[in-house]
């Protein structure tokens, strides 16, 4: 064992071997040596072995743990029920053996089972924890039923009386048992009882949360539409600290759903069960006031009352009501706000939230207002005036991103952004000062002056100034090398850097990020979306391998999360990690990476290194399985991970992201349906039949054409949906969702070459099955597609030609699409080549055929059908074809080495010394990442070159 824990596996196994001569049936001995065969990766063998000791039901405890770990690492958790049902039933008094079989049984989701697990466990060992295991069990399979029905009729009030029968007896000991019974009552939507509970005696033992007892109160208030109630506790909760923003928030929402309703508190008794009610818009505004008044007098400045105030005009204007209130002018008291907030961090974000409430007329004096209150020194007449300190700096940078926010920056010319830009750097480049003793995890007191600079290079950039974008990239690598933990620097490097076609600096930028867990759900896409369409194939694999590896240990890890929410009683949190895992296993990124993981492979590898057959077996596809969760895809990118202070008209909308969905989930039906019919081709495989049984024989083979035709017109209907889709020519915002690659595989004529190819792949087999005698129309057939594809993918390499990277006026340029075209050129050659070799299976058996006729009758020349001719033909000049590209892209190669970036007169004489650098080493970055794209492609496409020689007839 001692071997094992160091990683010793080798010397385990013989350590085991040793013990196994000395005694034959030490089970625990054969299970170690099992778990070291396991890790060195002799998993038959291990299996063999396991099984072997798990027929004579060991009860020991070392066999039975050592057994559970390497089940474990078998990925085979259901082997573990049986190992504990067979000691339980042999040791049937055993605890320890009952309460290990109750969590294998969690681990795969065996609700029932547990229900019962539980209540055996409770009988030997009366506790509280093991009954109410079972009774949690009664929720899961509640929650985990298909019928609503069934759920709401069996297994929730059964789990309420099981629960009623302990509170009878009194046997209730813990807060976890309480929440539970509240949880069912909810479930079951007695919300009254589920009050009742929380209120009386029960309700003390909800001891763990802060306000868990009021919070739980005020969710059924709320549930139960009894607003005098949460009003009044609202208004309990703010007295006692009247920074608390959500009461705030049910305050006002229960004061205007009382006015609505016109309630009147009642003469005699008390106004509600919590007190005194507020039902009136005066009440509201002198609480509010009164707030205001306390908060004067607290140790510390607090928000709440201020924000508060705010909250409660927007509401009264919402509802055309305001003026008669005199509670003052908004803008009035967002200046007093400033006055009193400003040189907090948060004061930008408090008061985005009410800017509507100004009038545009109102924008530029409300900034000169503010401006006018920070201290700022010039040194001398026409220089900048600047902070003395980090407060000033605070302050000043509040009323920056409040003008990008109210569109005064959008609304400059050309020449005023530029200047905007050049005092924001020398601000930021100022403020570096303040920072000189920050580690290098913390981020500058100015950074937020770049990156403000930066978005007004990208609306210039945007209005078509080339060398914007290249500024963008200087100043935030200029950024980062003051601030390298700055993760909104690396992630706007990343979007310019793809914008760009450069992929080679972004999986270094990335992986700098240090994106953990759920991350890589979140904004994996900024890095899935463009490594393989900018032809960077190994980077692609890992970044798919990335994503891939947290997805599936999702699975795992989350059966772990629930048996320790079990163990601790935590109950309320089992349903949200199984509302977690699901959200994992739809995610929409989930599914995209598994279909272009397995794309990617198959480019690399199929006919390559294997064969396509073996490719698509190793991944275990079939045409005929679907494994997407189409009508639950849940879309979890985090698409406002980039700051943005764009006004609301610019910003990245609702719309923007249904839209974005709805494209994302288009391409990805193409790219699985494509990946489904390239998995058909093996199964087309050529099987010689003598002629009479032809028939009996096809009935496997014609239901997997069946299948592939059936795809297609699938593929057909998707193609038609993606193309409808684009016509609405729809624009995100520069920082928002990417969009995918779909336009450019139906404008440069991928989509069209693909689905010729499945077509072809049809009448091949028809000929397959009709033979060569009377085919003559088919044979015809096949031979136009033959042409028409060679032309197909002539004018898709045409769409590739053109320089990568030019310099035009002083200023680089690159064309991405160009390199996103080879990438398309690339795949559908490929796919070219695995239909061809299909082709090749079919025809080869009828030229041996033929030529075995020939030997027999001796003539000298059977006519050869026209089939063969037009194949010929088309694999010579798909191999002209590959060659040409290879010399074109060894051209560009030349070219790209050739490159001369230091000649570039960067006309800008804005760029100071230190931006000079930054700016050769971004066009370096860029230069040699399109240099490494057009390597990989080459390398890639010499390989399918070796391929093409292969299919000679």
């Amino acid at each position: 064992a001692d071997y094992l824990d160091n990683g010793n596996n080798k010397m385990a196994i013989q350590q085991a071997d040793k013990l196994l001569k000395k005694h034959k049936d030490l089970h625990c001995a054969k299970v170690l040596k099992a778990i070291g065969l396991q890790r060195t990766g002799k998993q038959d063998e291990a299996y063999a072995l396991a099984q072997e000791v798990a027929a004579l039901e060991p009860t020991d405890d070392n066999s039975l743990q050592a057994l559970t770990i390497l089940y474990r690492e078998m990925h085979r958790p259901e082997l573990v029920t049986k190992l504990y049902e067979a000691a339980v039933k042999k040791v049937p008094n055993s605890e320890e053996y009952h309460s290990h079989l109750f969590m294998a049984y969690a681990r795969v989701g065996e609700y029932k089972k547990m229900q019962q697990a539980g209540m055996a466990l409770y009988k030997i060992v009366p506790k509280n924890p093991y009954y109410f295991w079972s009774v949690m069990s009664l929720i899961m399979q509640s929650i985990s039923a298909q019928d609503e029905n069934l759920s709401k009729t069996m297994f929730l009030p059964l789990a309420e009386r099981m629960v009623e029968k302990m509170v009878k007896e009194d046997k209730i000991e813990a807060e976890a048992e309480v929440e539970l019974y509240y949880m069912i009552l909810e479930r079951l939507e007695k919300y009254k009882e589920a009050l009742d509970v929380v209120r009386g005696k029960l309700g003390e033992k909800l001891t763990s949360e802060l306000q868990s007892r009021e919070n739980k109160c005020m969710a059924m208030y709320k549930k139960l539409h009894r607003w005098p109630e949460c009003n009044a506790l609202a208004r309990r909760l703010l007295l006692k600290n009247s920074d608390d923003w959500q009461f705030y928030i049910t305050y006002f929402d229960s004061v205007f759903q009382l006015i609505d309703e016109s309630w009147t508190p009642p003469a005699e008794e008390e106004h509600s069960l919590e007190g005194e009610v507020h039902c009136s818009i005066e009440q509201a505004v002198n609480f509010i006031e009164e707030r205001i008044t306390e908060e004067s007098k607290s140790s510390r400045p607090l928000r709440g009352p201020y924000l508060a105030k705010l909250e409660l005009i927007r509401r009264l204007r919402h509802r055309g009501c305001n003026d008669e209130y005199k509670l003052g002018d908004p803008e009035e008291l967002m200046f007093q706000y400033f006055k009193k907030f400003g040189d907090k961090p948060c004061c930008f974000t408090d008061l985005k939230v009410f800017v509507d409430l100004l009038p545009p007329s109102q924008y530029t004096k409300f900034i000169r207002q503010l401006l006018d209150v920070i201290p700022l020194a010039a040194a001398a007449e026409n220089e900048v005036a600047l902070p003395g300190d980090i407060k000033a700096l605070q302050q000043h940078l509040c009323v920056v991103q409040l003008s990008r926010l109210l569109g005064i920056y959008h609304a400059m010319e050309k020449k005023q952004k530029l200047a905007a830009v050049r005092e924001l750097m020398l601000r930021y480049r100022h403020g570096l000062e303040f920072g000189k003793s920050c580690l290098k995890t913390e981020l500058q007191f100015s950074d937020y002056y770049c990156l403000l600079a930066v978005h007004l290079l990208l609306d210039l950039w945007l209005e078509g100034e080339e060398a914007a974008v290249w500024q963008c990239l200087t100043l935030l690598e200029e950024g980062l090398s003051h601030s390298p933990s700055n993760a909104q620097f690396k992630l706007l490097l990343i979007r310019i850097y793809c914008r760009l076609g450069a992929f080679e600096p972004v999986s270094e930028l990335y992986s700098s990020l240090d994106a953990k867990h759920i991350q890589h759900d979140t904004i994996g896409y900024l890095l899935t979306r463009y490594a393989g369409s900018l032809g960077h194939y190994a980077a692609a694999s890992q970044s798919c391998n990335f994503a891939l590896r947290f997805f599936h240990s999702n699975q795992k890890d989350t059966s772990e999360y629930i048996i320790q929410a079990y163990k601790y009683g935590a109950f309320e949190k089992i349903p949200e990690f199984i509302a977690f895992r699901n959200r994992l296993n739809s995610s929409l990124h989930f599914a995209q990476v598994r279909t272009e993981r397995m794309l990617l492979d198959l480019l690399l590898e199929a006919n390559i290194s294997t064969s396509l057959e073996e490719s698509i077996k190793s991944m275990s596809l079939s045409p005929e399985e679907d494994d997407i969760p189409w009508k639950d895809l849940r879309d979890n990118r985090d698409l406002t991970v980039l700051f943005s202070w764009d006004p609301k008209d610019r910003d990245i909308s609702e719309e923007h992201r249904k839209l974005s969905l709805e494209e994302e989930t288009l391409w990805l039906r193409i790219r699985s349906l494509t990946l489904r019919l390239v998995s058909g081709l093996p199964t087309l495989g050529h099987t010689i039949q003598p002629k009479n049984s032809e028939k009996t024989a096809e009935n496997g083979v014609s239901s997997k054409i069946d299948t592939i035709r059936a795809l297609l017109q699938q593929l057909e209907a998707a193609v038609d949906s993606g193309k409808k889709f684009l016509e609405q020519k729809i624009q995100y915002p520069v920082l928002g969702p990417p969009p995918t690659r779909m336009a450019g595989f139906f404008s440069n004529g991928s989509c069209q070459c693909q689905t010729s190819l499945f077509y072809l792949v049809s009448d091949i087999y028809e000929l397959d099955t009709n033979g060569l005698e009377d085919s003559a129309e088919i044979q015809e057939r096949i031979g136009n597609s033959f042409k028409s594809l060679v032309e197909r993918l002539t004018d898709l390499f045409n769409k590739c030609k053109g320089d990568l990277i030019e310099v035009r006026d002083g200023t680089l340029k690159t064309h991405p699409n160009l390199l996103e075209n080879l990438v398309f050129f690339v795949e559908t050659i490929s796919i070219a080549l695995w239909v061809s070799s299909y082709c090749d299976s079919v025809l080869r058996p009828f030229k041996s055929n033929l030529q075995k006729k020939k030997k027999k009758k001796k003539e000298s020349s059977v006519a050869m059908p026209p089939v063969f001719t037009h194949f010929l033909d088309y694999v010579t000049e798909l191999q002209t074809l590959t060659s040409n590209v290879i010399d074109h892209i060894k051209g560009l190669e030349i070219i790209l080495t050739a490159l001369k970036l230091e000649e570039l007169s960067i006309k800008d004489t804005l760029l100071l010394q230190e931006e000079k650098k930054f700016t050769k080493t971004v066009q370096g970055k860029v230069q040699s990442s399109y240099h490494h794209s057009v390597q990989e492609i080459g390398e890639l496409l010499k390989k399918r070159l070796d391929t093409i020689k292969k299919l000679k007839i």
